[in-house]
């Protein structure tokens, strides 16, 4: 018995140690020493022109045939009038009739060109919700120091924010080293296969191969995350893939005051029960695992032990985590039933019910494998599983944090914001900057803005806004990174 409770004792004192060791390892991945970036003058012209940006009524559509042609029109007309130097001094081509592709000539034509993107398009008002904006949605109203209207921060920002900073360069004479390449689409909120996927095609037809690209997606949260109340920007170094799933049910039909032990509806009804019952599993790996690496070092003590450790504690971790919708769309693949259409009268039973379940993968998951993943655990071979229109996309591949490309968007974070950290992270949603991966090995998706838990609320929400100021860091934001090349 002494032998086994010196056995145990020695086995606890060794693990005691692995897990000190590990944990006194994690260093700071924070870059220090950085010179912080001069203040820019941005004047209050960049805010008004946000403000005039934001009153074309760009409401993307599936069908492009649908969209209201005119306002796409005149919001080209804007910026060619807006960015006069832009456009006398940049190649300018239009794919598509309205996404928009700007190459800027760099001095250096050894190096591997950059590319900045962004999309102008927008989602629509729900209808009925506009009496609950508090300023109109599409009059970009300035008040109480913010810009207001559907796209100021979903994208329209980073769309002038780049033209801005581009602008202001070339009013004071520079020319980048490398050739830097401008890209806004104009549907990538209905998946953008017009806009961002033919830019990516075209210049893959031309064999252009990118230093970087960096897109939309992270943004600086300003109210830190769990145990860590630092404001962190986020940047992401990949993002989920995406299918929206049909699921039929198919039973007799016939009146509804006979009817059989399980209708159509109820077959549906229990297979979207047990979808939710039984998610995908979760793993802290990828993305998720280079967030962690970079928060550890900068957690108590506690908490730096455990995310140090994660052969040990990724139970524990993830457990913490799916406490948190954001936190749960970080570690699996999610399940999101979005519509359901079955009957059309009270007292007669529907022959077909449908159900659309989305579906945001995880990198390391694919189309097919959540296709194979759902009809094992519905367990119900009548029930016909598709995947609806064109939608489905398999995850990007993970960026790494090493590159050079990485470290430059790092150091420009931390010379514009002294305060804040750096942490790569994976993007839950879907961004253009996915038909890039043939051009670029160095994919990034951020957006200097801060925001905290409130403003997430506002992204394809009600009372949509940027702040001033931010806006004008935005601009600040990629002078910066396009001088430090």
């Amino acid at each position: 018995m002494k032998n086994i409770l010196k056995f145990l004792a020695l086995v606890l004192l060794v693990l005691a140690a692995v897990l000190l060791i590990n944990t006194y390892r994690t260093t700071s991945r924070q870059m220090s020493g950085l010179d912080t970036a001069l203040m820019i003058n941005i004047s209050d012209t960049a805010v008004f022109n946000l403000s005039g940006a934001i009153q074309f009524r760009t409401v993307s559509n599936a069908d492009p045939t649908m969209i209201d042609s005119a306002q796409f029109e005149k919001f080209i007309d804007f910026i060619a009038v807006t960015f006069p130097l832009v456009h006398a001094n940049l190649n300018f081509e239009r794919v598509n009739s309205y996404a928009l592709l700007y190459e800027w000539k760099g001095k250096n034509t050894s190096l591997k060109p950059a590319l900045l993107m962004g999309h102008y398009d927008v989602v629509p008002v729900i209808q009925g919700t506009e009496r609950l904006w508090e300023h109109k949605p599409f009059d970009g109203e300035i008040a109480q120091g913010y810009v207001y209207g559907r796209g100021a921060l979903d994208d329209k920002t980073t769309v002038m924010g780049v033209l801005e900073a581009v602008e202001h360069l070339l009013k004071t004479g520079y020319k980048p080293e490398r050739s830097l390449y401008l890209a806004f689409g104009h549907d990538e909120e209905v998946l953008g296969k017009y806009g961002g996927k033919e830019i990516a095609s075209i210049l893959k037809k031309r064999n252009v191969v990118l230093e970087y690209v960096l897109d939309e997606g992270g943004m600086i949260k300003q109210d830190g995350v769990e145990g860590l109340n630092k404001p962190i920007a986020m940047i992401g170094i990949a993002e989920k893939g995406y299918v929206t799933l049909r699921l039929t049910a198919t039973g007799e039909g016939g009146h509804s005051s006979m009817p059989p032990p399980q209708t159509s509806i109820g077959d549906l009804a229990e297979a979207i029960d047990r979808l939710q019952k039984n998610p995908f599993p979760a793993r802290l790996e990828g993305a998720a695992g280079y967030m962690l690496d970079y928060l550890a070092p900068e957690m108590p003590f506690t908490t730096k032990l455990a995310m140090s450790n994660r052969w040990l504690f990724s139970s524990a971790i993830i457990g913490s985590m799916e406490k948190t919708n954001s936190g749960n769309a970080t570690v699996r693949t999610t399940t999101a039933p979005t519509i359901l259409d079955a009957g059309l009268k009270e007292n007669v039973l529907p022959i077909d019910a449908t159900a659309k379940i989305n579906f945001r993968i995880l990198p390391g998951d694919s189309v097919a494998g959540v296709i194979n993943y759902v009809k094992k655990v519905i367990k119900n071979d009548s029930i016909q599983v598709e995947v609806v229109g064109e939608s489905g996309t398999d995850p990007s591949f993970v960026s790494d944090t090493a590159s050079v490309s990485f470290k430059l968007i790092h150091s420009t974070v931390k010379r514009c914001f002294p305060d804040v950290m750096v942490a790569p992270y994976l993007v839950v949603g879907a961004t253009d900057s996915r038909y890039f991966k043939d051009l670029s090995l160095n994919i990034y998706r951020f957006m200097p803005v801060r925001f905290t838990d409130e403003d997430l609320k506002r992204f394809h929400g009600t009372n949509e806004r940027i702040s001033t100021e931010d806006f004008k860091n935005v601009v600040r934001f990629y002078v910066e990174l396009i001088k430090s090349e």
